[in-house]
């Protein structure tokens, strides 16, 4: 018998699937896939990175945002770690291998949740009460962030939907308890 969380899972991989093959056929177009492709790298590390590192540039108290940022990151991080590996979700291109085009290299075996939606989401929440002005640049990005982890077949809506959730809680933590 699986695990209860295990069968939740099974469900939502069999009402996905389509919406996700569907989405995964569009990066056969070569211009969509590169700029799926190009946001996946932005959102692995380097944006959020400058991002942090620009903040004594960017506000008067950067310095101490550098600090928060930073361990709500690390904070973050240590938590997704901990739920991925317990939830052990196969991404959509491995339980469909066929159904779905993955265009891009998986870090790991399983897809729950998306950790680059998670940061996006988080990194734009801190964004819009810190420095609101970056928003025109930043959100757009993060859109395409999250489109990019479905449509380069890493994966599932749910998954994505999850590291969102994730990112905006940890970013309404890291301004309850840091300001």
């Amino acid at each position: 018998m699986r695990p209860r969380p295990l069968v939740v899972f099974d469900r939502l991989d069999l009402l996905e699937w389509q919406f996700c093959q569907r989405v995964s056929r569009l990066s056969l177009n070569r211009p969509w896939r590169l700029t799926l492709q190009a946001a996946s790298r932005l959102g692995d590390w380097p944006v959020w990175v400058l991002l942090i590192m620009a903040q004594p540039w960017l506000q008067p108290n950067g310095a101490w945002r550098v600090m928060q940022y930073s361990v709500i990151a690390l904070f973050a991080v240590a938590v997704y770690r901990l739920v991925k590996t317990r939830l052990c979700r196969e991404r959509p291109f491995i339980t469909y291998g066929e159904g779905i085009v993955c265009c891009e290299p998986a870090r790991d075996r399983y897809s729950f949740p998306s950790g680059h939606t998670m940061h996006a989401v988080m990194f734009s929440v801190l964004v819009a009460a810190h420095t609101p002005w970056l928003l025109p640049v930043v959100l757009p990005l993060t859109l395409l962030i999250a489109i990019s982890r479905v449509g380069l077949g890493l994966h599932y809506v749910s998954d994505v939907l999850a590291g969102a959730a994730l990112g905006y809680a940890f970013a309404l933590v890291s301004l309850y308890w840091m300001g």
